[in-house]
């Protein structure tokens, strides 16, 4: 070892490299050890050889900031409705779609909500797809959230295409949103950059067909191909319980072909396809690249985002799952923190702090995500939001124990009570709100921290007085015989005596009387007795500033 220039004790550990050229020196033959996982034997991780790839369709996300038309937009190039059956007019899910133009090319899409708390749902969808469509109203011009969709595309390295919405309104500036994209690195093609952007109305359907036309434009530049003869792989696009097919999950095929009676696995989750449903709600028997599917059969729901395989042994694919599970747990309880000497003092200091648990339920996977990560925003220095669960499907009895355990308040969107967890949450005087839109549970929380915050004190100026006489009075003290100069001072309030500009002291009124008698107040104009708690060398010239504390929110 040394003669290789290596200087190592008996227990020291040494590279491969270095231990087998001092074996060869010794006659030894060493063989790198190679550990083979069960991912490694479930999941078909080579490169696909040039000639098995073929063409594939583009994916596309549309993205922007809220009430931009997002939905619209697809709407009107999907000729159906959905805007109207959403809740406040706001897409809550994320939807897959395909679609024809005019060349009978097919194009996905995925419709990503708007609202900022749909961010790790937007990122996902960013992350699924090869053309993020950027709408942008003409009237608003860019905002926050088209921004974060803008770094999100770019993030994920997807191509953009802008379509400038809402054209139709008097109001529409095109070129103001053109200038504003190039603040933002985006410069239109017709300004000597490379975004496409393309002036569109949802509402008229103008520019539609000029806008899928630049999609094809753009996918046939990216050359996506895919290779549909192996297992599928791709990503969950969202995911819930049906009271009558159980977990349900809509899946993004993005390599590969997906066959009924396929052995599946997604996260934490495991099954077989029992049955296979395309965007238009038809029974499909396969699904290739680029398509969007409907799937039942899996053991439980699936978190929006998970990557999905199918597998040939379905038996290892479940013993992949437990360890999963196992690890998911473990990591959930390391994250609770121990007590040591070191932190022992910043858990007490944290102990002041006060905690508002929470249990999400809601229809969709992406849903309870989205709550989690905005309710979580709230905390603040004095309270702390905590989600301590969340699940999907309807609020059940167990979801009622845990709060009832955990002084939680229960949150649920889109879904209602099971008749056993209304009973319970009477019982227990469990505090279950139920939302439908997304907006109403965030400021409903943000109202009850600023309820459990502590009340701020802030002072109230009264009046001044301006002492002009000093009488004392063996058995009282100091009495100020004073002129009120403005407002008024009152037997409750404190009292600041103030000396050339300088706080002499703050105390409190011991008794304020008007000739003989006491009084509550006395107003402008007026002149009085005041005499002080605690301080008795009061001066001719003094100044008295009469205040009260008061307590106040935000």
């Amino acid at each position: 070892m040394i003669s290789l220039g290596v200087m190592s004790g008996m227990n020291d550990s040494i590279d491969f490299d270095t231990a087998a050229i001092v074996a060869e020196e010794l006659g030894a033959k060493v063989e790198h050890e190679v550990t083979i996982t069960i991912e490694d034997r479930l999941f078909e991780d080579e490169e696909d050889a040039t000639e098995d790839l073929v063409k594939r369709d583009p994916i596309v996300v549309v993205m922007g900031h809220v009430d931009h038309g997002k939905t619209s937009l697809l709407d009107k190039i999907r000729n159906s409705e959905v805007t109207s059956s959403e809740a406040g007019g706001i897409t809550q899910h994320i939807g897959a779609y395909r679609v024809h133009d005019k060349a009978k090319n097919s194009i996905t899409f995925l419709d990503t909500p708007g609202h900022e708390a749909f961010t790790s749902m937007r990122m996902r969808g960013a992350n699924m797809t090869d053309i993020a469509i950027l709408v942008v109203a003409a009237d608003d011009g860019i905002m926050p959230q088209t921004v974060e969709a803008i770094n999100h595309a770019k993030a994920a390295k997807v191509s953009i295409i802008v379509a400038i919405n809402k054209i139709d309104k008097p109001e529409a500036d095109v070129n103001r949103v053109k200038q504003e994209l190039t603040e933002h690195g985006l410069v239109p093609e017709e300004w000597g950059g490379s975004t496409i952007c393309v002036p569109v109305s949802a509402k008229t359907g103008e520019g539609i067909e000029q806008l899928l036309e630049m999609v094809d434009l753009v996918a046939e530049v990216k050359e996506l191909k895919a290779n549909p003869n192996r297992f599928a792989k791709g990503a969950v696009v969202e995911a819930y319980l049906d009271k009558g097919r159980g977990p349900v999950a809509t899946l993004l095929v993005q390599n590969g072909t997906l066959h009924v009676g396929d052995s599946l696995i997604a996260g934490v989750s495991v099954g077989r396809v029992r049955a296979m449903l395309n965007d238009k709600g038809k029974e499909v028997e396969e699904a290739g690249p680029s398509t969007p599917v409907e799937i039942i059969g899996l053991s439980e729901v699936p978190s929006a985002g998970d990557t999905f395989n199918a597998v040939a042994n379905e038996k290892l694919a479940r013993d992949l799952v437990d360890k999963r599970k196992f690890l998911e747990k473990q990591e959930k309880f390391s994250s609770y923190n121990k007590v040591t000497l070191d932190n022992l003092f910043s858990q007490i200091e944290e102990g002041e702090r006060k905690e508002l648990p929470i249990i999400v339920k809601a229809d969709v996977w992406g849903s309870v995500e989205a709550i989690k990560s905005s309710l979580e925003k709230l905390s603040n220095e004095e309270v702390k939001v905590r989600v301590i669960h969340g699940a999907v499907g309807a609020v059940n009895k167990s979801d009622v124990m845990l709060a009832n355990a955990s002084k939680a308040v229960i949150i649920g969107f889109n879904v209602r009570p099971d008749s056993v967890a209304k009973r319970a949450v009477k019982e227990h005087g469990i505090e279950l709100r139920i939302y439908r839109v997304i907006y109403d549970a965030i400021e409903d929380v943000e109202q009850a921290i600023k309820g459990m915050l502590k009340p701020k004190i802030r002072e109230r100026d009264l009046g001044t007085a301006e002492v002009r006489e000093i009488y004392k009075i063996s058995s009282v003290g100091t009495i100020a015989g004073c002129y009120i100069t403005e407002g008024k001072v009152l037997r409750s309030a404190q009292i600041r005596l103030v000396r050339d500009g300088v706080v002499v002291v703050e105390d409190a009124i011991k008794s304020l009387k008007r000739f003989k008698d006491d009084v509550k107040e006395v107003a402008k104009g007026f002149e009085c007795g005041i005499g002080l708690e605690k301080f008795n060398d009061i001066k001719v010239g003094d100044v008295f500033e009469s205040f009260i504390l008061e307590e106040y929110r935000d």
